[in-house]
């Protein structure tokens, strides 16, 4: 009997502990917290982020939160990722909660996640959140040059003031001596017979008249010439434009293709201005730049303002995560412009011919303004006709017509003027 009462007491015991080591483990880190960012970013950064609601939940301590707030524990969860629409169909009360608070935006089911990858992800999620080093770094760096600045500008000030102060020291006693030798050295002042007037000397020889007009004249021509050349050429124009796009960022550090802002330059005779709803399908998602993308000219702060600059102008609600229906026109600054007269299509130049943008637009992947960087004038795409050569392998488009003018002009490869690119009628209708 009494080895009976010991061996239950031994079980009741156990029980107790294990209870205990359940509860106490719900929050523990029993997962990888590596793997578990790399699972989280490749499947639920689209919807989520760890500290801000967006299409879903913000998810840190979403395990403990769950527990304490509803009760719900690792086998709630595990299915709801697994499954959230089954376990809403069988009515489960947070589910449907969760469900309808978030405008019915199905959960992505993720069955072939196991009781281990769900934990690695749980671990990550019930990380702390912590400042990145490099931004106490970069104030403390900052706060030194500043100080640095300003013991240099009080340095140079000084040396100039010192400067000055010897210069004016010696003027003074230069005149001072000066003055004294003057006085003391009474100098003869003879008047001295004036030579005849050079002007007269110049109007009277007719010969140095007629060749100083013809030089005006020519001068004058050239200069005018030169002035009215650069009218309407633009290279190098740099406006502000309403919200800072910096094409750096874009084109070049995330490495996002042109065409998929400028969409209508593949079919269209223009590039067009990208639609915000096109910023919008990013910036949903990214509504912050990363600290490694400050610079001392434009710090996170300034890119995050322009963040804010774009969901006010579509009329996004950062916070609730929807459109509110109050949008405000953004007035951009044209910068590429060809006069009237001049015919220029880019689905020719980008679908047909194969010309990568930097071409014509320059290295738009390192610009953190846009600027025209080519002057756009009759002489340089005459250039660009003259000394391109045509693409034209495994283009049926050129096809027949490369066939026929190799044959003319006995080549290979055509350029663009030798198949008709300085025609008149070309560019100009």
């Amino acid at each position: 009997m009494k080895q009976m009462q010991n061996q239950m007491l031994r079980l009741l015991f156990l029980g107790v502990l294990l209870s205990s080591v359940t509860v106490t483990s719900l929050y523990s880190q029993d997962g990888d917290v590596t793997k578990g960012k790399a699972l989280f970013n490749a499947n639920c950064a689209a919807c989520h982020q760890l500290d801000k609601k967006m299409t879903g939940p913000a998810l840190r301590y979403v395990e403990k939160r769950l527990y304490d707030d509803e009760g719900l524990d690792r086998a709630w969860l595990n299915a709801w990722i697994r499954n959230s629409s089954s376990l809403i169909k069988s009515g489960d009360v947070y589910a449907n909660k969760i469900y309808n608070e978030y405008n019915g935006a199905a959960m992505t089911a993720y069955p072939q996640f196991s009781d281990q990858d769900i934990s690695n992800i749980l671990a990550y999620t019930a990380q702390d959140k912590t400042v990145p080093a490099v931004a106490a770094v970069a104030a403390v760096s900052s706060q030194s040059s500043a100080q640095d600045s300003d013991f240099s500008k009080i340095l140079i000030l000084s040396a100039l003031a010192i400067l000055f102060s010897l210069l004016a020291l010696g003027l003074f006693l230069v005149n001072k001596t000066l003055r004294r030798f003057a006085v003391a050295n009474k100098v003869e002042i003879r008047e001295v017979t004036k030579s005849p007037s050079l002007w007269k000397a110049f109007v009277k020889n007719q010969f140095l008249m007629l060749l100083c007009a013809i030089f005006f004249l020519l001068s004058s021509a050239y200069f005018v010439y030169g002035y009215l050349s650069q009218i309407g050429v633009d290279q190098g124009y740099e406006p502000i434009q309403p919200i800072h796009y910096s094409h750096k960022i874009h084109a070049g550090q995330n490495g996002i293709d042109c065409k998929y802002c400028h969409s209508s330059a593949r079919v269209s005779k223009h590039s067009g201005i990208p639609s915000l709803n096109v910023c919008m399908n990013c910036h949903k998602s990214i509504y912050e730049v990363a600290e490694s993308t400050a610079t001392e000219e434009y710090s996170k702060e300034f890119y995050d303002a322009e963040i804010q600059k774009l969901y006010k102008a579509v009329g996004w609600d950062d916070a609730e995560q929807k459109y509110t229906g109050n949008t405000k026109p953004v007035k951009w600054i044209r910068i590429h412009n060809l006069p009237d007269f001049a015919y220029f299509n880019h689905s020719q130049h980008v679908t047909v011919a194969g010309i990568e943008c930097q071409t014509c637009h320059g290295p738009v992947e390192e610009m953190e303004i846009m600027y025209q960087h080519s002057p756009l004038t009759m002489g340089w795409c005459i250039n660009c006709h003259r000394e391109t050569s045509v693409k034209v392998e495994d283009n049926g488009y050129y096809e027949k017509i490369h066939e026929a003018l190799s044959k003319k002009y006995g080549v290979e490869k055509l350029t663009a003027a030798q198949m008709g690119g300085l025609e008149c009628g070309k560019c100009h209708y």
